[in-house]
């Protein structure tokens, strides 16, 4: 949810980030952190009122690859290692209501 907050206010640092990853800079690149930061509001939302399992494996998914956006925009590895709580609470809560083993358990609670 704090993340999602940032990205509505545009913060800058998630802006030069999305520029190091992808180029994007600009009005475009406020878009995508917009709609980014929507996103990840209604995730964190879903997953407190209703945490099922394919929301949280697009979370840890989500939350692994923007911690290792870090690292492979320039920026230190330690930076990756910081936020393994990003994906490792999705990851947690996952394991806790126990791994999908066929589609219909993807929507369980």
């Amino acid at each position: 949810m704090g993340h999602g907050a940032l990205a509505l206010q545009l913060k800058s640092s998630f802006l030069t980030l999305i520029e190091g990853m992808t180029g994007i800079s600009g009005s475009l690149a406020e878009n995508l952190l917009l709609t980014i930061g929507i996103v990840d509001i209604i995730t964190a939302i879903f997953a407190i009122v209703y945490p099922f399992r394919l929301l949280l494996m697009w979370a840890t998914v989500w939350g692994f690859l923007t911690a290792l956006a870090r690292p492979v925009s320039g920026e230190p590895v330690w930076d990756f290692v910081e936020r393994w709580a990003n994906w490792g609470a999705p990851l947690a809560l996952l394991y806790l209501k126990t791994i999908p083993t066929n589609f219909k358990m993807l929507f369980k609670l």
